[in-house]
């Protein structure tokens, strides 16, 4: 059953791998990769922790709030990014064990999709994160679409987190 503290794991700084489709509802548009730094905090004696991700080869940040629901014992992720500065729709989920699946609603402008007007028509989407392979050092989450009713998802976005190593003590870090 989840707990305020599911995410203490993801405290301190993390250098993140990131691999992400050109087109979110696209499997075949081909991956982007970009490297980020990642560091995060905890907020409420855990029950809530926010987070800030700079991706300076793409000049943008985004950040996560995660709260605890302690009526429901659900987590609410909401992300946010410095390029609109608003927040998506929340996901809302759990952990099970050591992996977490957290659900949402969305609409995303599909780039294949125009009016006849040439502007770019928004699909209804269902969204999946979901976080595993959470050891001391590493962990993983992952981003997926759905536009079917969860019959089949699109994995559109996936970033492998690893631990930052402490500075060691007495040196610059330089």
């Amino acid at each position: 059953m989840s707990s305020a503290h599911d995410f203490d794991f993801f405290h301190g700084a993390w250098d993140v791998h990131n691999r992400r489709l050109a087109d979110f509802l696209d499997p075949d548009s081909g991956w982007q990769e970009f490297a980020a730094t990642h560091r995060c905090w905890s907020l409420f004696d855990g029950a809530a922790n926010i987070d800030e991700m700079a991706v300076p080869s793409q000049g943008w940040k985004g950040l996560t709030l995660r709260l605890f629901d302690q009526e429901t014992k659900e987590w609410s992720l909401n992300w946010s990014s410095s390029r609109t500065g608003k927040l998506f729709p929340p996901v809302i989920g759990h952990f099970t064990d050591d992996r977490g699946e957290f659900f949402g609603d969305d609409m995303l402008p599909h780039s294949r999709l125009r009016s006849s007007g040439g502007t770019p028509i928004s699909k209804d989407v269902r969204v999946r994160f979901v976080w595993s392979g959470i050891s001391e050092t590493t962990a993983r989450w992952e981003q997926a679409f759905s536009v079917d009713g969860e019959k089949t998802w699109v994995t559109n976005w996936v970033m492998d987190f690893t631990r930052r190593a402490a500075p060691v003590s007495g040196t610059s870090g330089a």
